[in-house]
């Protein structure tokens, strides 16, 4: 990690924050998930670097970017992506972070060259109302995170998640601290709609709904008939947090998507 470069871009009403890994390889962008930051995918990141130029994003709201407000997530990784003078990236996300990645690349889509989606929130819209609590109760939850130090908030996350790796810890608690209370999206397009322009290889990757994974048989099959570059593939023994729970399996499953590099 000492080697990895730091930086910020600037975008439409502020910055963004990441960290790049760097060398030859070509460059993969990656987007993290609600209440994560850019380096919560420092174990992937670890893992595929002599390969790939990694660029990690904070996401707007979280991490050290700008705060949240009236922006498209989507747009931010399109901005970020000119201003790093990054061609034809492969763009990656997991939830929140996977949706605006495939929205990015269905505004975009002769602008990457492959697209992974780990576990997006593909599902329907809810009203004002319910959009509402769902934002009061997030606020709540981000209050309640800040309230705690950093070691009870790891412990926390070692008893709700015992099958993460240690290595998972560290970020993702500093990440709670650093998430504004604003920061949980709303969607006003159906997702069915973020896949079909999207002309690049895409591999929809999730885990079991029976272990809280967002993206059922149905939904996958769906998916699948919307657009025919998507493949998907069931991660088992995990759910939404896809990597974290079966690392071994979720990387040789993108190893054979991303294909050989050279």
């Amino acid at each position: 990690m000492s080697a990895w470069a730091s930086g910020r871009v600037e975008v439409s009403g502020g910055h963004l924050a990441y960290h790049r890994t760097g060398g030859e390889g070509p460059a993969l962008v990656l987007s993290h998930g609600l209440t994560d930051n850019g380096l919560c995918w420092r174990r992937l990141a670890q893992a595929l670097a002599s390969e790939f130029d990694i660029i990690m994003l904070d996401a707007r709201g979280h991490g050290q970017s700008s705060r949240a407000g009236d922006h498209d997530p989507a747009q931010d990784i399109a901005e970020a992506i000119e201003q790093l003078g990054l061609v034809r990236p492969i763009v990656m996300g997991h939830s929140v972070g996977a949706r605006a990645t495939a929205a990015y690349a269905n505004a975009h889509p002769g602008r990457v060259s492959k697209v992974v989606l780990e576990d997006p929130p593909f599902l329907p819209l809810i009203d004002r109302a319910q959009a509402d609590r769902r934002a009061v109760r997030f606020r709540e939850q981000v209050e309640r995170f800040r309230a705690m130090s950093l070691a009870e908030l790891i412990a926390m996350g070692r008893a709700q998640s015992p099958l993460w790796h240690d290595d998972d810890f560290p970020a993702w608690a500093v990440a709670k601290h650093q998430t504004d209370p604003q920061a949980m999206p709303v969607y006003a397009t159906p997702w069915q709609e973020i896949l079909t322009q999207i002309t690049a290889p895409i591999l929809l990757i999730h885990g079991d709904s029976v272990h809280s994974g967002l993206i059922t048989p149905q939904i996958a099959g769906e998916a699948r008939a919307l657009n025919p570059n998507i493949t998907t593939v069931l991660v088992p023994d995990a759910g939404h947090n896809t990597r974290r729970e079966n690392f071994p399996d979720y990387l040789a499953a993108v190893r054979d998507f991303l294909g050989p590099v050279g």
